[in-house]
């Protein structure tokens, strides 16, 4: 029953919070008002006056709010979206900055082979695997890449570029604004490649490509 009082309690708080008051003088029929469960206690009361109500059943005093002052509506709607923006803000301010591009294994690294330099990383998984920004940032180019077959490029709020080259499909435009963690491709095999995987590079501002492992570990992303 402290359960059920606690919950009624709460609702009822909602709707303080939102403005609403109850109408003490205005009678309600059963048919319109929820009664107490079967083995409730007939005499627990808020403390507004009003009889216990379940959560589910106050769409009746809202009927009953409606009939007398149209603008309680207009008030609760008005609290629930403060508590949406609310909401939202918390979640914005509480998102990672910084995610890896992808998941797979590494299979090589920012050194020499095969006779040239790998300015990347490459991670290999299926094709089709989502590819990710890996921070906030403008999309700077999405489209056929020499070597690579399919690239993006995304210019974040630093003026660090970050490439990921031989994607399957490409889900981003070039002007898109994205955060990190959106979606911007699928992991594939295009271009000159030996298998399907992401290769991941890191420009500075001023467009040197620099080991992209230190650099993403140096953002709390230690994936490999």
């Amino acid at each position: 029953m402290r359960a059920r009082i606690v919950l009624a309690a709460i609702a009822a708080g909602a709707f303080a919070a939102a403005g609403a008051t109850l109408n003490p003088t205005e009678s309600t029929h059963d048919s319109e008002l929820a009664p107490l469960a079967a083995n409730g206690d007939a005499n627990a009361t808020l403390a507004m006056g009003g009889p216990l109500v379940e959560p589910d059943s106050m769409r009746p005093q809202l009927v009953a709010f409606a009939r007398t002052d149209p603008g309680q509506i207009e008030r609760l709607t008005r609290g629930q979206q403060v508590m949406a923006e609310l909401a939202a803000k918390d979640a914005a301010a509480h998102r990672p900055r910084y995610v890896a591009p992808t998941v797979g294994v590494l299979t090589s690294c920012f050194c020499s082979r095969w006779g040239t330099f790998h300015y990347g990383i490459d991670i290999a998984n299926r094709i089709g695997t989502p590819i990710y920004s890996v921070a906030d940032g403008v999309v700077i180019e999405a489209g056929p890449a020499s070597g690579f077959g399919l690239w993006v490029r995304v210019r974040h709020t630093d003026g660090t570029i970050t490439v990921y080259g031989h994607v399957d499909r490409i889900l981003a435009k070039e002007g898109q604004h994205v955060q990190a963690g959106d979606q911007i491709a699928t992991l594939g095999n295009r271009g000159e490649s030996t298998g399907p995987h992401l290769h991941f590079e890191v420009w500075t501002p001023t467009g040197t490509k620099i080991n992209p492992l230190p650099w993403l570990h140096s953002k709390g992303i230690t994936a490999w």
